[in-house]
């Protein structure tokens, strides 16, 4: 039988998961709401979503977004993976500093992160003539807050790996590349896999440094739905929203699934 205290404790967590999710529920059910406008239900529909597949902004926006997540994912997988593994495995000059150092851009705020990016830019184009604002801006933007993510996942991988097995490759003649490709590579992939999706996820999501960086041509999905939210919201504006949360949802188990399988 369940206690007074338990049923008290699955009470304000219910209350808590529906503040969490309320809102995003309430998005999901209206882009499914005939109407156009106004906050009444008028019936079930399709119409919203098909109607994306006609939208040329938006496909071209869809396209910015994934094309951004996948080349800054893979340039931040492969930085912060050297980075998280060259801060655990080697005692090198300031290893603490550094990794100190890596938890800054986790914790500075969005706004002081897109605008310093800006600045630098700016900088970089006034006297070199370099990167001007548009999709490879936004891909260093996104590169630049992914690599910590990545890096502490990675380090957290490898700071549960024993370390007798690679002292035991070593002990049957395999080199250091040997043993890293063979032994170590492989007890580690489930971090690197898990770090690249939290940072693909983190990318598609992005709003304030992808607004700042962005250019012309170079619109994502959160940036087309903010500035299609000031002329109201609409249904199309709901599934779209829907489309990234599913996306991201997606993204978000699979990141799960991976650090199970590595702990297992």
């Amino acid at each position: 039988m369940v206690s007074t205290h338990s049923r008290w404790l699955y009470g304000v967590a219910a209350l808590l998961y529906a503040f969490l999710y309320a809102p995003i529920a309430v998005v999901i059910v209206f882009s499914f709401n005939t109407s156009r406008h106004g906050l009444g239900w008028q019936g079930f529909t399709w119409q919203w979503y098909r109607a994306l597949l006609d939208n040329s902004q938006a496909l071209e926006a869809a396209k910015n977004t994934l094309a951004l997540a996948i080349c800054s994912t893979l340039i931040a997988t492969a930085i912060g993976t050297a980075a998280g593994f060259g801060l655990s495995r080697y005692e090198i000059p300031g290893r603490r500093f550094f990794s100190r150092l890596l938890y800054l851009p986790v914790f500075v705020p969005d706004i002081v992160m897109a605008v310093s990016l800006l600045l630098f830019f700016s900088i970089i184009r006034q006297w070199l003539g370099l990167f001007q604002l548009g999709l490879t801006t936004m891909i260093f933007a996104h590169v630049t807050f992914q690599i910590p993510f990545v890096a502490i996942v990675v380090r957290s991988r490898l700071a549960g790996l024993d370390p007798a097995l690679e002292e035991a490759a070593h002990d049957l003649g395999a080199n250091a590349w040997q043993t890293f490709w063979r032994v170590t590579f492989p007890l580690m992939l489930p971090g690197v896999m898990a770090g690249g999706m939290l940072a693909f996820t983190l990318s598609l999501d992005d709003f304030v440094v992808s607004f700042f960086t962005s250019g012309p041509g170079s619109t994502t999905l959160p940036i087309l739905i903010y500035a299609s939210v000031k002329r109201g919201l609409t249904p199309d504006i709901h599934a779209l929203s829907t489309l990234i949360v599913l996306v991201s949802l997606l993204a978000t188990l699979t990141v799960a699934l991976l650090q199970r399988r590595g702990r297992a």
